[in-house]
């Protein structure tokens, strides 16, 4: 008998378990969407998955009934999703074409774009490398198999924004070098710089900046790799490593933006998080993070007699 009740009860408790649960769900898809309520898709960039879920999470637990379902992809399957699928807001690291913008113009989706923040293209090598410096004349040579080297050039998945961002750095359209490896992720890229002295990896530096725990023991065990620009005019001669202020001075040669393209179309949460993205607090983040924001947040200081 004791073991019927306690079976009873299991059932109820499961039951209930289930109830409240859906209950839950039927709400937030009763919620109104507006600025801060509401669920809407988007669709990013795999990319930059570390910053944007650090403003993710801020945003939600700054307004409780905003629920943005941020799905990651490579940028080729992120522009497809948003292209032709019902995605109407995406973040991706590069404005949308012209063509892009005739496509959504004329399904009556004029795009909304904003760019948000700046990220650098690191270059790492192993701890263990004499390696430290390059120019961005070497850099190009490498990627166009222009020069002998025995290292392994890696980066993350070939259908990425990185590796669309080489190609049009290098103006080649193809890396069919044997030395050349595209990986899965940018995690795959530290972790195997980190395991190779003889490898070179280009990954983003949003990566680099207060890893995961699953990666961090491997991110130690990299450096960054010095970049020169002899076609700069006014730093033609110094080799400058990916930070906030060489970002800013425009000394370190290799950046992307980060955009939000928002086709929705009425004011809705993505509009509100395209403006949370903006906004001081949202821009603060970015700055925590090592990116560069792209409006520095003011700094007041309170100087007492």
């Amino acid at each position: 008998m004791n073991k019927i009740r306690l079976a009873l009860t299991g059932v109820a408790l499961i039951s209930a378990s289930l109830i409240y649960s859906c209950s839950q769900k039927d709400k937030k898809a009763e919620l109104k969407e507006d600025f801060t309520s509401g669920t809407v898709k988007f669709i990013a960039d795999e990319s930059f998955k570390p910053i944007i879920g650090e403003e993710e999470y801020i945003f939600e637990s700054l307004f409780e009934n905003a629920h943005p379902e941020i799905i990651y992809r490579s940028e080729n399957e992120a522009l497809n999703l948003f292209l032709n699928d019902s995605i109407r807001v995406a973040i991706l690291s590069r404005e949308p074409t012209a063509d892009e913008i005739k496509v959504l113009k004329s399904r009556n989706l004029p795009p909304d774009v904003s760019r948000f923040a700046i990220d650098a293209v690191a270059l790492i090598v192993n701890k263990a490398s004499a390696d430290t410096l390059i120019t961005v004349q070497e850099i190009k040579k490498m990627l166009n198999g222009d020069t002998k080297t025995d290292k392994n050039i890696v980066f993350d998945n070939p259908n990425s924004s990185l590796v669309r961002y080489l190609k049009d750095f290098s103006g080649n359209k193809e890396f069919k070098q044997k030395n050349i490896y595209a990986l899965k992720s940018n995690k795959e890229v530290i972790e195997y710089v980190s395991k190779h002295e003889g490898a070179i990896g280009i990954t983003g530096f949003s990566w680099l900046n207060d890893p995961d725990a699953d990666y961090a023991a491997a991110v130690k065990n990299v450096k960054i790799v010095g970049v020169k620009d002899e076609a700069s005019k006014s730093f033609p001669n110094d080799y400058f490593k990916p930070s906030q202020s060489t970002l800013v001075l425009k000394q370190y040669p290799l950046s992307r933006g980060l955009y939000i393209i928002n086709c929705s179309g009425k004011m809705g949460l993505g509009t509100g998080f395209a403006s949370f993205l903006l906004s001081d607090r949202g821009q603060r983040i970015i700055l925590k993070s090592g990116l560069l924001p792209d409006s520095i947040p003011a700094r007041e200081i309170n100087i007492k007699k």
